[in-house]
């Protein structure tokens, strides 16, 4: 696994997360920060393949992984 740097987008959506305390939606995590849900996507998406964020396939909800 290749180690990424997290940009401002990124924090943010794991700061939206830590607040939130629950599982949330693309679309929500969007609202929350105001941005359109495909300037969100690729953030999540680097935050999953860095083992940041879970995702639930079925709910397609994210978490904050456990630390």
């Amino acid at each position: 696994m290749r180690c990424c740097e997290l940009g401002k987008t990124d924090d943010q959506i794991v700061e939206v997360l830590k607040v939130a305390g629950k599982p949330l939606t693309l679309v929500e995590i969007a609202e929350q920060m105001g941005k359109p849900p495909k300037k969100i996507f690729g953030g999540l998406r680097k935050l999953f393949e860095s083992g940041r964020v879970n995702c639930d396939n079925k709910t397609r909800t994210y978490t904050l992984t456990k630390e």
